[in-house]
């Protein structure tokens, strides 16, 4: 596909709001912003028109809409133009048949399928840390192996599976990327050894520089090589002062409370990595920085990605600049409200990272 980013470029991928995570101010009630599908597709719309390459749709289970019925109900909208990076969680489908879901979603995309794999609690079923990314691993392999076309020979603790591959293959007839994070210690080492990019949520650029470089000697151990991806939300605006004031707003109408309690909504809200989203805002200053550009408010209202990019677009674009050259090559953006926020990206910085 024409769509995959060059050597000299990044991966540039936004954010749809498919768990209810939309809103002008956090913790304030917008029903217009609520997940839905035709809220959902228009934020998928209008990233195509922008020019990403791809889009990420997030999994949850209490809150929003379902990511691979979704990405099925939009495929027709992105095919050639823009890829799907789909979430899906480790364990709420038996591995075989999500390989033939996600090999015939592919089809429609007509090839446009990248994986997001999420290691999580289930809804009602709790798994203590390393038990769960053992399981993670085991369904890594198994689909890695049925969407390369490959007999599967698995004996595990979780799955014990003999069987071959579905008919329906992917349009390569290879298994897409999968994009997994986590920073627990059983999560890297599954990283290491299955993904092909490891996300990171926002963390300050020598926290980043460590990271990339602890992953790559991991990887190396088992002969491969990742990629590194980003999660970060982002405010741009013309000027500093008026992205300082956005981010502002933003936190405006939010009193502690609500916002602990939003946090709390997510399966995935005691995770290694939503610690180090606390740790971000507890060491950061008066405004919320943690380092010049590198805000820390959004985590006061949301689990996961806790901190924003904010700033004019230079500062952005060298922001962004920074992390590339720490070897971060995929970025995955979001803004609040989403459409406003990403038309604002593709206007004042998308431009900048694809000039040849």
């Amino acid at each position: 596909m024409s769509i995959s980013p060059s050597q000299n470029s990044a991966e540039f991928a936004w954010f749809s709001a498919l768990c209810d995570d939309d809103f002008e101010q956090l913790g304030v009630a917008a029903p217009h912003l609520q997940s839905s599908f035709e809220h959902c597709a228009e934020i998928v719309r209008t990233a195509r028109d922008q020019g990403f390459d791809n889009i990420l749709l997030p999994s949850g289970y209490q809150l929003g809409i379902d990511a691979l019925v979704f990405a099925g109900g939009v495929a027709a909208e992105v095919r050639g133009r823009m890829r799907l990076l789909t979430a899906v969680r480790c364990g709420e489908l038996w591995p075989p048949q999500m390989a033939r879901q996600l090999a015939t979603l592919d089809q429609m995309l007509g090839g446009g399928l990248t994986i997001n794999i999420i290691s999580s609690d289930l809804p009602g079923a709790a798994l203590e840390s390393e038990p769960r990314y053992r399981r993670t691993a085991e369904v890594m392999s198994i689909l890695r192996q049925l969407l390369n076309g490959q007999e599967v020979n698995h004996h595990g603790e979780f799955f014990d599976l003999e069987l071959q591959p579905p008919r329906v293959s992917t349009v390569s007839g290879r298994c897409p990327d999968f994009y997994f994070g986590g920073h627990s210690e059983p999560a890297r080492r599954v990283a290491a050894e299955h993904a092909d990019v490891f996300l990171t949520w926002p963390d300050t650029e020598a926290a980043v520089a460590e990271l990339v470089a602890d992953m790559s000697a991991r990887a190396a151990a088992f002969n491969r090589t990742l990629r590194f991806g980003f999660r970060t939300h982002v405010i741009v605006r013309e000027t500093e002062a008026e992205a300082k004031a956005a981010a502002r707003y933003l936190l405006a109408g939010l009193d502690e409370p609500a916002g602990a309690q939003i946090r709390q909504r997510s399966l995935d809200s005691n995770s290694a990595g939503v610690r180090r989203q606390a740790e971000l805002r507890e060491g950061s200053d008066d405004e919320g920085y943690i380092e010049p550009g590198l805000w820390t408010g959004i985590g006061r209202a949301r689990s996961g990605a806790g901190a924003a990019l904010v700033g004019d677009p230079e500062q952005i674009i060298a922001k962004l600049r920074s992390y590339q050259k720490l070897g971060v090559d995929c970025f995955i953006l979001s803004g609040y409200p989403h459409i406003e926020e990403c038309k604002l990206f593709g206007q004042y910085v998308l431009p900048a990272f694809r000039a040849s």
